[in-house]
């Protein structure tokens, strides 16, 4: 309702406005001077409206100071014509109403001061002195608005055509200066004008209002008589004592931030004490992070954009001013929010990266001092704080591009304490995230350890949480990826400083939890593995004959790995053990050897008991022992003896067979005279051809059903025979070989739906080998009897 009212007086205040203008208009075409100051005092009567918002009024103020153009160029061209700009000017103060007769007389005036009859001084003083006389806050903003708009051109600074003594560009720096003033306080005196129930809304209304003051500091801060000297002793101290002295929030932050944008950024930097003195005097409700935030913005800029700029931060010490006023006004507002604080010394970081990025000490410092500030709070559970926080640390992180530098704070990991759980992780994760993009090299055993403290949080649980709470195993998984790939990175060319390394890492990996640790050792251990290989490998060996360190680093991944066996990862303690095995292998350490080997077979027979992983497990046991070349004839005895026995107690037939002829390598190596025992090697062989009759009997039995997994057995044998004969084994002969073809062609035509593929190209491959002309591969081959083939 009160909206439609205020859109029905506008319309009239703006007809009538209309229509008065028409008619001085036509006076003024007319060169009718009296008719002309007549229908403008009316246009400018609807000014005196009481009834219209702010918004809507400024909307009639842009109308009625459109209008007064035409009577200003009608002005002017009075006098050309020879009309006294004296007269005009006392002419125009006979206006029956005092808002209309100033309007007037700031028209008048700026043609005055342009005629230079009068000296510029005199008619800004009576101008800004008359309009004391309109004192309704609304109208009197307004009116000023209007003179300082009218006068803006006419002021005589520097270099314009109404420069004149030094004495008199202070006469117009006077001027702006006291029509600031006046505006400000007819704008900050609007708050009270109105029941209080309305108080929001009036404050909404003013801040639309306030580019209307700030237009004069805009003056101020383009008058080329303004120098350093002059903004520091007169412009700076008048503005702040208006600021302060005024007491309202709304004028305090606007007009502080417009000082910090409107004036040169080596002023700010050489009256830096003055300003700052000046914000914990502010109301405790003022936004004073917005403020100082907008000024370290501004500086940390300008240190950008000019090197020369640099020496002059360090002869004022800008640092210390700036870390000293956060701190006044921290102390001064009891009330601040964390999140308050927090941007401040985040801009206050961003600044010193830019400005001090070598000096470590003031970033530290910093730091420091938002620890300080932090402690009264404890924890922050303010979301908003908590991600403030996030980025006062990612801030360093993205400066240097190197954790190795952030390691040197020392403050860097008290700050990250205040961080709850879920934010503490992720600063461990952008942390290991510059490490992984920036290719940071971790090392030394004490920076391992600096590191570890911060990402702590990925590494294990705290603050109440176990690895039972709920969690996001997508997040979870993602996180311990990153822990992993971070070990990577922790290197030392330098070997006894790498084995410390290791140490190290597995102190602070083996305070995981269950769920951790299964993802977090393996790369532990493979670290391990290389620098072992390093130790070990080359022309020149680091520690000679000794394998002390070796030895110590492999009883280190010993009890590691077998943590894993407690946490229900036996599988992939397995895995590990031989790994390390093959390890102890290259380094020529039977006795470690034997020992994994010992782990891993138990492992095997206590721990694993589903029938797949157990032929998972037992090829990979087959496998790396059959690599093995560090064991005496008795030792490798054992463990063949015991990898065999494993193979024939597997559940399934078809596991059997296959894992019996693959223990047939281990009978007989490349290297090594006392590895090859041909006779062993058949024996597994045919041992696994039984196993497959076995099968196949059982499939012949089982009426309807195809006996194709048999014959595929029978393939696969028949390609292991053809492996060892190709090596020259004198066990495997022709007549072998040519039984079990037999064998496999009379259960293929058994067979429904025969392995064919499988068959054929085994037989293509025997007759291709057959046919070559050069190696002696073809009077192997030739022993065998292809008719059954065709």
């Amino acid at each position: 309702m009160i909206a439609d009212d205020d859109e029905k007086w506008l319309a009239a205040a703006t007809s009538a406005v209309k229509q008065n203008a028409f008619y001085m208009q036509r006076a003024i075409d007319s060169n009718n001077l009296k008719d002309a100051l007549k229908f403008s005092a009316q246009m400018l009567g609807e000014l005196r409206t009481s009834k219209l918002s702010p918004h809507k009024y400024y909307e009639l103020y842009i109308r009625a100071s459109d209008e007064l153009r035409s009577l200003e160029m009608f002005f002017r061209d009075e006098t050309a014509r020879g009309c006294s700009i004296a007269e005009l000017y006392e002419l125009v103060q006979h206006a029956g109403n005092i808002l209309p007769r100033l309007y007037l007389l700031c028209t008048i005036g700026s043609v005055y001061i342009k005629s230079k009859d009068v000296t510029a001084k005199d008619i800004l003083k009576d101008l800004v002195e008359m309009c004391r006389a309109v004192q309704h806050p609304l109208r009197g903003l307004f009116l000023r608005s209007y003179l300082a708009q009218v006068t803006r051109d006419k002021l005589p600074s520097i270099g314009s055509e109404l420069e004149g003594d030094a004495e008199t560009h202070m006469d117009a720096l006077e001027f702006v200066l006291q029509n600031f003033t006046e505006m400000n306080k007819l704008w900050v005196r609007m708050q009270h004008q109105g029941p209080a129930r309305e108080k929001e809304k009036r404050e909404k209304e003013r801040n639309e209002l306030r580019d209307l003051v700030g237009k004069n500091l805009h003056i101020l801060g383009q008058l080329e008589g303004v120098d350093l000297v002059v903004y520091r002793d007169t412009v700076l101290p008048r503005i702040l004592e208006q600021v302060v002295n005024c007491k309202d929030e709304l004028a305090q932050c606007y007009l502080m931030d417009c000082i910090i944008q409107v004036f040169p950024d080596d002023f700010h930097l050489q009256t830096l004490d003055v300003l700052l003195g000046a914000c914990p005097q502010l109301q405790p409700s003022v936004d004073i992070k917005t403020v100082l935030s907008g000024l370290m913005e501004r500086l940390s800029n300008y240190a950008a954009s000019s090197v020369e700029a640099l020496p002059n931060f360090l002869q004022v010490d800008a640092f210390s001013k700036l870390n000293h006023a956060i701190g006044k006004v921290v102390e001064a507002q009891v009330d601040l929010p964390a999140s308050a604080s927090v941007t401040l010394y985040l801009f206050l970081l961003k600044f010193t990266l830019h400005v001090h990025s070598d000096r470590l000490d003031y970033v530290d410092q910093v730091l420091g001092s938002c620890v300080s500030q932090l402690s009264a709070t404890g924890k922050l559970c303010d979301d908003k704080a908590s991600k403030q926080i996030v980025a006062f640390l990612s801030a360093p992180l993205e400066k240097y591009n190197d954790v190795v530098t952030i390691l040197k704070l020392t403050n860097y990991p008290r700050v990250m304490e205040y961080l709850d759980h879920d934010k503490n992780k992720a600063v461990a994760v952008i942390i290991i995230q510059s490490i992984l993009k920036n290719d940071t090299r971790i090392a030394t055993a004490d920076e391992v350890d600096a590191l570890f403290e911060l990402i702590k949080g990925l590494i294990k649980d705290f603050d109440g949480l176990t690895d039972n709470d709920e969690i996001d195993e997508e997040d979870f998984q993602e996180e311990q990826n990153f822990v992993a790939r971070l070990v990577h990175f922790l290197y030392n060319d330098d070997p006894e400083e790498m084995s410390k390394i290791i140490f190290r890492v597995r102190k602070h990996i083996l305070t995981g939890g269950p769920k951790r640790l299964p993802l977090t050792i393996p790369p532990l251990v493979f670290s391990a593995l290389k620098l072992i290989r390093r130790m070990r490998g080359g022309d020149e060996n680091p520690f000679g004959d000794d394998t002390s360190t070796p030895q110590k680093i492999l009883q280190l991944l010993t009890e590691t790995v077998e943590v894993l066996s407690d946490v229900s990862a036996s599988e992939l303690a397995l895995r590990l053990y031989l790994q390390c095995a093959q390890a102890a292998n290259d380094c020529e350490l039977e006795t470690v050897a034997y020992e994994f080997f010992t782990k891993a077979y138990l492992l095997y027979e206590e721990e694993i008991s589903d029938s797949k992983a157990q032929v998972t497990a037992l090829r990979l046991i087959i496998g790396t022992l059959q690599r093995m070349r560090v064991f005496n004839a008795e030792n490798r005895e054992i463990l063949t003896h015991k990898a065999t026995g494993y193979s024939a107690k597997l559940l399934k037939k078809p596991d059997q067979c296959r894992a019996v002829y693959e223990c047939a390598h281990l009978y007989w190596a490349e290297e090594g005279e006392n590895l090859k025992d041909g006779e062993r090697v058949v024996h597994c062989l045919k041992r696994s051809q039984k196993i497959a009759d076995a099968v196949q009997q059982m499939s012949n039995k089982s009426r309807g059903a195809s006996s194709t997994g048999s014959v595929s057995l029978y393939v696969e044998l028949l390609n292991k025979y053809l492996y060892f004969l190709e090596k020259g084994y004198p066990q495997v002969t022709g007549e072998t070989i040519q039984s079990l073809a037999e064998l496999i062609r009379g259960e293929t035509k058994k067979a429904e739906s025969g392995a064919g593929s499988f068959i054929t190209s085994t037989l293509r491959y025997m007759e291709f080998q057959r046919q070559q002309e050069d190696g002696g591969m073809n009077e192997k081959y030739q022993k065998i009897k292809m008719e059954w083939f065709e």
